[in-house]
């Protein structure tokens, strides 16, 4: 599984995809995408960057249908995924992105699973943000597997935080809705309900999914539960807005000129 983490670091390094891990790796499992992606972690932090936390994939009926799975997923966040908000964004970053809209989990306090229940993560969220998830592949035209898009760290690209915090005692989840546009235009509308039935759940599924790995959720740490809508494609000199209502909105911006 050396040689597929080699691949995949090297196509973030050069900026092209390569070909599906179930393709070259026929026998690879779902165990093994997973040590796939923690070997390009240990060498992504070996070379300074930092976890700075995670994120649930295809945790919803629309983008499990949309990549074609039937599970949710983990992958891990860097530091040097977070963009800011209203910013221009390099989209000559990334491969072959496309953005979502998410509610982004601060936690407080630490959680360690298994048997972590959802009174548990109740307490450890410090508060949640609006967020847009910019989702890319390493592989070839987005011609994923599950093992294909665990092996590729969840299929994690960056994150845009909103400023508006907003603790959980004054919102409920499972009702906030979404409107998602790209330069302007309504492309989609959402629910937190959407991801898993709560954003919650992820998060109490992430916890209790990375607890026997040894794996801790830290304080400090921000984890993206999964997305309220399908993912979209953007390209440089995109503007694009999500609006959850009482949480607040969040903007991110790509630069008109991908080499900027």
């Amino acid at each position: 599984m050396r040689e597929a983490a080699e691949k995949l670091l090297l196509a973030h390094e050069k900026g092209e995809p390569i070909a599906p891990i179930i393709e070259t790796h026929p026998g690879a499992t779902v165990a093994d995408a997973y040590r796939i992606q923690q070997e390009q972690v240990r060498v992504w932090t070996s070379r300074g960057d930092q976890v700075k936390g995670h994120k649930v994939g295809l945790s919803s009926p629309a983008m499990q249908q949309q990549m074609g799975v039937n599970q949710p997923d983990y992958g891990h966040l860097l530091a040097g995924m977070f963009h800011l908000e209203h910013l221009p964004i390099d989209a000559g970053a990334f491969l072959q992105p496309r953005i979502e809209p998410e509610i982004a989990f601060v936690l407080s306090g630490r959680l360690s699973g298994p048997g972590v229940t959802a009174a548990d993560a109740i307490r450890a969220v410090d508060f949640v943000v609006p967020a847009l998830e910019i989702v890319d592949s390493r592989i070839t035209e987005w011609k994923i597997s599950i093992v294909d898009t665990i092996a590729d760290n969840a299929s994690s690209g960056g994150v845009v935080l909103g400023s508006k915090p907003t603790p959980l005692s004054s919102v409920d989840l499972r009702l906030v809705g979404c409107t998602l546009r790209i330069g302007g235009e309504l492309v989609a509308t959402g629910a937190g309900g959407a991801v898993l039935g709560s954003p919650l759940n992820a998060l109490v599924w992430l916890a209790n999914t990375l607890g026997p790995l040894g794996i801790d959720l830290e304080p400090g740490h921000v984890v993206l539960p999964g997305s309220m809508t399908r993912a979209f494609p953007v390209r440089p000199g995109d503007a694009v807005f999500a609006d959850m209502g009482p949480l607040g909105g969040v903007t991110a911006v790509f630069a008109a000129d991908a080499t900027t």
